[in-house]
């Protein structure tokens, strides 16, 4: 099946979900306003999830319901994540539940390395995650609860920067915002060269943080 740009999702109008970045994710946030009530919009989900034969990942608490979906056969996004939000947007609706496109998000830990083949043993090894057979740059939490791991290929050592940092992963209409929260908040805008792909900041003692959006990648 064939992948979908980040543009083919957008077009297709899900104003209740948010295409996130690094492994290319589709996520909502239903606030449902008690615990019984997402239970019950986790139970439709489920009967369309085995209707579809496309099953998302969905994380119940009070007040909402965090849905994600991802085609991890090819790696991405494709048709079955679209048709699967669509009726999950329409379930919500239907229950009167609204979605809140401005709570979603994603994290991933950054590890900086010459000999990524060399270090990416030892994390797997400590933090028990999985590897990814489709992506050798990454490990991920088996259980679903930890931030993925990945590695960026290094050209020379830095002695004088950090070697691991955080990549948050915001919807591209919430950038702006968390980019001057943090702001305001005594960071230091290190770099906006490659925005609004990233902003590269740093707290009050350098220590880095990245903030991404899915604007302007390879895949369009």
């Amino acid at each position: 099946m064939t992948t979908l740009t980040t543009q083919q999702v957008i077009d297709e109008g899900l104003s209740d979900w948010r295409v996130l970045i690094r492994t290319r994710i589709l996520q909502a946030c239903f606030e449902t306003g008690s615990f019984a009530v997402g239970a019950d919009l986790v139970a439709k989900i489920t009967t369309v999830a085995e209707q579809l034969n496309h099953h998302p990942d969905v994380l119940l608490r009070y007040p909402h319901v965090l849905v994600t979906t991802t085609s991890h056969d090819v790696g991405g996004l494709t048709e079955r994540d679209i048709a699967l939000a669509q009726r999950i947007s329409q379930i919500a609706a239907d229950l009167g539940i609204a979605a809140s496109p401005e709570k979603v998000g994603a994290q991933e830990i950054a590890i900086d390395a010459l000999d990524i083949p060399a270090v990416r043993p030892f994390w797997q090894a400590v933090l028990g995650y999985a590897a990814n057979p489709a992506d050798e740059t990454e490990l991920s939490d088996p259980m679903g609860r930890g931030a993925t791991i990945w590695f960026q290929q290094m050209d020379a050592p830095r002695p004088q920067r950090n070697r691991i940092h955080l990549d948050v992963s915001v919807p591209h209409d919430q950038a702006e915002a968390r980019l001057q929260a943090t702001l305001d908040a005594g960071g230091r805008l290190l770099s906006a060269d490659a925005a609004p792909s990233f902003w590269v900041l740093a707290d009050a003692e350098g220590n880095e943080a990245c903030i991404c959006t899915n604007l302007d990648r390879e895949d369009g």
